[in-house]
């Protein structure tokens, strides 16, 4: 086990050292264009000149990447032109609020799908499993936005019941993330419902469920004994990859309902040219995505011992 972690470990390593060279030449290799993003298509080339000169961008290429990567590494990520403050101040809270509201879609969708999921491959083809298959398809179809305008429209505008927008002036505010998460969870829950089902249904047709049932064990034993626990390394693979989808993939939802999260703020970073909040969330995003990938290899092993050997 230690060694496949130090393997996992050095591989995160190189994935990222490898994403921050395509970065920094896909960004930083033009010195002049940094220089105009910085300081506008009206300034002069005096005055582009020295700002280059001051922020290190006339020494060698590998010195500016290394310097670049140190200051990464220890958090300094530059000033943000869009918001005129350091980049970790606009950063973190948007990381933060993102994970909020991360963790309730998945305290709703997780259960619900996994739930459901396992229903409807323990009794694959009946009228239980054509139904969930159908409402998962169904609310799986429907974007993001459209599902947004739906429920707005329904609780919002109609039964007046919440609120349409989560910018959360006040102070954070539960309520305020209750359409948020609706939306979350309705376009992502059929998904992960639909693997976990697919998964189920494999596994009990497995020789060694039918072997388990014919000796007479309780059927809620084989289930859960047995079955669950293989059923489950598909579903856990796929929850893994929702985390980055949620980190940088809900800008609709985070837009929609004016959430200051990861995904507006990548948004706003991206239509303003803030090069230097750009890089900050772009390393930000690849590093939960190797070490989520990094969590569910190290998961597996518990699900299925023999992976461990493997």
């Amino acid at each position: 086990m230690i060694v496949f972690l130090a393997k996992r470990l050095g591989f995160m390593v190189v994935t990222m050292i490898v994403v921050s060279i395509l970065l920094f030449l896909l960004l930083e290799i033009d010195a002049e264009n940094v220089a105009v993003s910085v300081l506008g298509p009206y300034s002069n080339d005096e005055q582009r000149h020295l700002w280059l000169e001051a922020h290190g961008y006339f020494e060698p290429l590998w010195w500016r990447y290394g310097t670049w990567l140190m200051n990464f590494a220890s958090g300094e990520f530059g000033q943000s032109i869009r918001f005129n403050v350091p980049v970790a101040e606009v950063l973190w809270p948007r990381l933060w609020n993102t994970a909020i509201l991360g963790f309730w879609t998945f305290a709703v969708m997780i259960p619900l799908s996994l739930m459901l999921g396992i229903l409807a491959g323990m009794r694959e083809g009946s009228k239980l499993d054509r139904s969930i298959s159908v409402t998962s398809i169904t609310t799986t179809s429907i974007p993001e936005f459209a599902s947004a305008v739906f429920l707005s429209a329904i609780f919002v505008f109609w039964l007046k019941l919440l609120p349409g927008t989560s910018g959360m002036s006040s102070g954070f505010e539960f309520k305020q993330l209750i359409l948020p998460v609706m939306v979350l969870v309705l376009y992502d829950f059929g998904y992960v419902t639909r693997m976990t089902r697919a998964s189920m249904a494999e596994v009990m047709t497995q020789p060694y469920i039918r072997t388990a049932v014919l000796k007479g064990l309780p059927y809620k034993h084989v289930i859960l004994r047995h079955a669950l626990r293989n059923a489950l390394i598909t579903p856990f693979t796929v929850i893994m990859l929702q985390i980055n989808w949620l980190l940088s993939g809900v800008i609709v939802v985070e837009f929609f309902f004016a959430y200051k999260g990861f995904g507006a703020l990548l948004l706003e970073a991206s239509l303003n040219g803030d090069i230097f909040l750009i890089e900050a969330c772009a390393m930000v995003a690849v590093f939960v995505a190797v070490t989520t990938q990094t969590i569910a290899d190290v998961g597996y092993t518990y699900l299925n011992p023999r992976i461990r050997f493997a």
